[in-house]
């Protein structure tokens, strides 16, 4: 008994250590903490009440726009909250760790999608090693002739940064208010459940023109031909129609939304945390044995010769001439576009009628 008790003891003390050099080597310093174990890290929150981690998407000036850092910045929150483990070597229970993540955006939206202010109304001056950070939005938005794999190597890497949410041991619960639009969609249908309010809209817009959704979500929720009719009109739902047709879990009046999660998030607390483990694995992995991955590697392929054929490089241009907002109202409008119908070139220098 007593050898059995010290080999816990060291397994607990193995697995803190573990646990430390895992979080500082993924994390930034900690913040002055403003709720039990806030952490920062710019544009995503991160804090834990009870069994509950709570990230926080933090643009709402933007209605949570993704910019070039967000991706990764959730990415780390989700980690951080797969370690939030309370366990001491004398009660090596639970206590009060993390069973599952709430994810949610700062004031009255979810995500908007990529900023389009960043992403479609600048232009790439030149890529080169010295690339930093900041200068991301060059990669997918690059002067002909483009490069795919420089596009790939950063879209690629925001969508496996919103995969970690697929990836967590943890169930990972969505709470959407008002938008969850583009890459913003990709995020919420990355979840595990998912709460929408029945106002808000949810869709793929980029659909049309500019883009692909990398996580390549909507075939697996939908089926092959509800999936097909929406990406091949960009249309956007209302959170209730999302929630009757089964891309969202449940459409919930905007009165009664945060009650609704915080008692889903209450009950998930009181199940063991390797049960839901158990059949988070099993049901991803029937999916991914369906193609999920093979499918995001060529949407996302796609999606950067979406922003490059002739038709995206004049929705670019159109962003940059007349401004994003203008331009996006007339690729939702479902009418005729100076982009609907451009002639090919031929190598002979004459045109092809389409």
């Amino acid at each position: 008994m007593q050898i059995a008790m010290s080999s816990l003891k060291m397994g607990n003390l193995l697995r803190w250590h573990m646990q430390r050099r895992l979080l500082s080597a993924a994390e930034p310093p900690r913040q002055a903490a403003r709720k039990e174990g806030h952490e920062s890290y710019g544009s995503v929150d991160y804090w834990r009440e009870g069994r509950t981690a709570h990230v926080m998407l933090n643009r709402p000036d933007r209605l949570n726009a993704i910019d070039a850092q967000l991706p990764f910045q959730l990415q780390s929150a989700i980690q951080r909250a797969n370690w939030d483990d309370e366990v001491t070597f004398s009660s090596p229970t639970d206590g009060g760790s993390v069973h599952a993540v709430l994810l949610y955006g700062a004031g009255k939206a979810f995500c908007a999608g990529y900023d389009l202010k960043t992403f479609a109304e600048e232009r790439d001056d030149g890529i080169d090693s010295n690339t930093t950070e900041e200068e991301m939005p060059r990669y997918t938005n690059q002067e002909m002739p483009w490069d795919p794999s420089l596009d790939y190597q950063f879209m690629w890497s925001a969508t496996q940064a919103y995969m970690e949410i697929w990836r967590s041991n943890k169930p990972v619960v969505a709470k959407i208010k008002r938008v969850a639009i583009g890459g913003g969609s990709d995020i919420a249908l990355a979840c595990d459940v998912t709460f929408i309010e029945t106002t808000a809209k949810i869709g793929y817009p980029p659909s049309t023109i500019w883009g692909c959704p990398t996580s390549a979500f909507w075939y697996y929720r939908l089926g092959m031909e509800k999936a097909k009719r929406i990406l091949f009109t960009g249309e956007i739902l209302s959170g209730e129609k999302a929630a009757r047709i089964g891309l969202i879990g449940e459409a919930v009046p905007p009165d009664q939304i945060d009650q609704t999660v915080d008692e889903f998030m209450e009950r998930l607390g009181t199940v063991p945390k390797n049960q839901l483990w158990y059949h988070k694995t099993v049901t991803n992995q029937a999916v991914e044995a369906a193609g999920l991955l093979s499918a995001q590697r060529l949407s996302t392929i796609f999606d950067g010769m979406s922003r490059h054929s002739p038709e995206g490089v004049m929705f670019q241009k159109r962003c940059v001439d007349v401004g994003f907002k203008k331009t996006v109202k007339e690729r939702d409008c479902g009418k005729e576009t100076v982009w609907s119908h451009l002639p090919r070139q031929t190598t002979g220098g004459g045109t092809k009628k389409q």
